[in-house]
């Protein structure tokens, strides 16, 4: 276990922080390495994140391992990163799981071969009570398609269109009992959300990093930290001086 450093944090800290794990592809190739090496590179990393992310006591943490555009890439690739997924639950699932870490998943299992669902299944039962940290796999996961879900899902329930507010939404969203994420982070330099918790994410703090997502690293989400908590969040509303501003003037 990571030595607890919570005490270097004095200011705000996020509950909940989202990543777009991006550059793995641009990281073998800078090192002539085959694509896969850099998925398989950044899959290990996550490993490091989320000691980082127990250290500096963050209690959610969402990454994005797969799109439900990513069906889209060559098939070898695709296969590549369901194998990765199912080398890392057979190989990491017991050091997680003593670590305290809670896995869930968001997303659609069906596409998925039925060895690697039952896998995730197993993962998430044997984990289910830990209290550590959670952490979220994103893996087939789409923000449209999730909201897609939810109003099939409503629509099959018969909800009045009435009784359908922001509350009702989330609850019918595949991150039902998820608090919202306060920071997100895409690493690589990359501007887009790409379809990443659309809907939970109205009102985080986003922060771009260049380092590839391979080598980011424990620093890297200290200084992520650092610029959330530097920073006022204000929710559509003003704040007081913004008050004493408007009148003054």
């Amino acid at each position: 276990m990571p030595e607890n450093t919570n005490q270097r944090f004095t200011g705000k800290k996020p509950t909940h922080i989202g990543i777009i794990m991006d550059g793995n592809g641009r990281w073998a190739k800078a090192r002539l390495l085959p694509r896969m090496a850099g998925h398989r590179a950044g899959t290990e990393n996550l490993r490091r994140v989320i000691d980082a992310c127990i250290e500096f006591g963050i209690p959610y943490l969402t990454v994005y391992a797969f799109s439900t555009e990513n069906w889209q890439r060559p098939s070898d690739e695709v296969q590549g990163l369901i194998h990765l997924l199912g080398e890392m639950l057979d190989s990491r699932i017991q050091e997680l799981h003593e670590k305290g870490v809670r896995l869930l998943h968001i997303g659609r299992l069906e596409q998925l071969d039925p060895a690697t669902q039952d896998k995730i299944r197993y993962a998430l039962e044997l984990t289910k009570a830990n209290t550590t940290i959670t952490v979220v796999i994103a893996w087939n996961y789409g923000g449209r398609d999730e909201i897609a879900h939810a109003v099939q899902t409503m629509l099959r329930d018969r909800i009045p269109p009435e009784k359908v507010n922001e509350e009702l939404i989330s609850d019918y969203l595949f991150t039902k009992g998820i608090p919202d994420p306060d920071l997100m982070i895409r690493t690589s330099g990359e501007m887009r959300t790409s379809n990443f918790l659309i809907w939970q994410s109205a009102y985080a703090e986003w922060y771009i990093s260049d380092t590839l997502w391979p080598d980011f690293n424990r620093d890297n989400l200290k200084a992520a930290l650092e610029a959330f908590a530097s920073r006022e969040r204000r929710f559509g509303k003003r704040t007081p001086q913004d008050e004493q501003e408007h009148y003054a003037g």
